[in-house]
């Protein structure tokens, strides 16, 4: 089954598209089908992930994945969250996004560093499917005083996961994709994936 991913984002692309794999699911990016970005104007992550899903599904004519995403950080009254991705103004430019968020943290003891990331998965069988199928995951942990590690990407440098003792730039695909807020929301989706075929 083709399905479009209402995205551009490289790192998203390769997360979802290994977490993915042997489910007889084929992502295409939108971009790879000449589609822009939507203009995220929701909310709630929900309500971003529904307006990407419908706009990749009306211009592709395809079912679509759209995935949002952020960082929650407590001391900072759920900031970055919706804005996870442009913090420091520019969409996507991670070391300035982290930059701030360093900055903002700065002297804020470690227990009160508290954090999490969070994705809502949303997987539409149309532009107009009035039942879609929605996914959400949670990664608890906290924010580092310095990055650590190079994989991953957007804030994975600065997150660190008390579970197994390392930051998410510190653990190998193999490790991280499982136990992120991406994994666990697409464990979720997977779950209910044979209702939504049998629906399509």
């Amino acid at each position: 089954m083709k399905i479009v991913l209402a995205s551009g984002n490289r790192g998203k692309l390769a997360e979802l598209g290994g977490l993915l794999a042997g489910s007889g699911i084929e992502l295409l990016p939108q971009g790879a089908l000449g589609i822009a970005d939507a203009v995220e104007d929701g909310r709630s992550f929900v309500e971003n992930a529904l307006i990407k899903a419908r706009h990749a599904a009306r211009l592709s004519g395809l079912p679509a994945l759209a995935d949002d995403s952020g960082l929650i950080v407590d001391a900072l009254g759920g900031a970055p969250g919706l804005v996870s991705a442009h913090y420091a103004g520019v969409h996507g430019d991670a070391a300035g996004n982290i930059a701030r968020l360093l900055a903002e943290l700065r002297g804020v003891p470690v227990e009160r560093r508290t954090a999490r990331f969070y994705c809502c998965l949303v997987l539409l069988r149309h532009a107009d499917d009035p039942q879609p199928l929605i996914a959400e995951g949670l990664w608890p942990g906290r924010i580092l005083d310095a990055p650590r590690g190079t994989g991953g990407f957007g804030y994975d440098p600065v997150f660190f996961d008390p579970e197994t003792g390392l930051g998410a730039g510190e653990m190998p695909p193999e490790r991280k994709n499982p136990i992120s807020h991406r994994g666990r929301a697409l464990a979720v989706l997977k779950a209910r994936l044979g209702e939504w075929i049998a629906r399509a």
